[in-house]
């Protein structure tokens, strides 16, 4: 089996016809409009980043960096493997070529992620991934007002200056910061 990690920092429909599918499935509450991510990529705020299994699409991502004045961290907006081939290491793999990019790339300090917080086996099972990742989860839980549920962030230092000194709520302002510039202008 051939593993291909493919990042693009512009839009393309074709890519996108290939994603989508997977994008739909693991997000269908809560998923940014496609308007909204063509704009990212075109703004060059955000990257789209597939993850191909002998050709075939079985990961994507949405990643950007944050704007805070200093400080270098890639967020991971979104990231999914398809639910036919989880399991098999794929989700794994696919972060590892995105934690290498923000490393050697992006020379990013940490990576950040937000999870739903609420307590239910899918929020469980993504966040025991998470942890196997290497992400320490924090005990912050913020309730956004354009979304119900209530999310949790999660963070991975890449190097041994990055530290929380809070209970995690510094995180999401970078998190929130770069929603609010994915929404810009829409």
């Amino acid at each position: 089996m051939q593993w291909t990690f493919t990042t693009l920092n512009q839009w393309d429909d074709v890519w996108w016809d290939k994603l989508e599918p997977i994008y739909r499935e693991a997000f269908p509450h809560g998923a940014k409009p496609v308007k909204v991510l063509k704009s990212m990529l075109d703004r060059g705020i955000a990257s789209l980043h597939a993850g191909l299994l002998d050709g075939e699409a079985v990961a994507m991502g949405v990643t950007g960096l944050s704007s805070k004045q200093g400080h270098k961290r890639l967020i991971l907006d979104y990231m999914a493997v398809r639910q036919d081939v989880r399991g098999q290491g794929f989700g794994t793999q696919f972060f590892a070529d995105i934690r290498n990019l923000a490393m050697f790339e992006h020379h990013a300090e940490a990576i950040i992620i937000e999870a739903e917080a609420d307590d239910t086996d899918t929020n469980r099972e993504r966040l025991r991934f998470w942890i196997h990742c290497g992400f320490i989860a924090t005990p912050y839980v913020h309730q956004y007002i354009w979304v119900p549920e209530p999310y949790r962030a999660l963070y991975l230092p890449l190097n041994h200056q990055f530290t929380v000194t809070d209970d995690g709520q510094s995180l999401f302002q970078d998190i929130t910061s770069f929603h609010h510039r994915s929404f810009r202008g829409q």
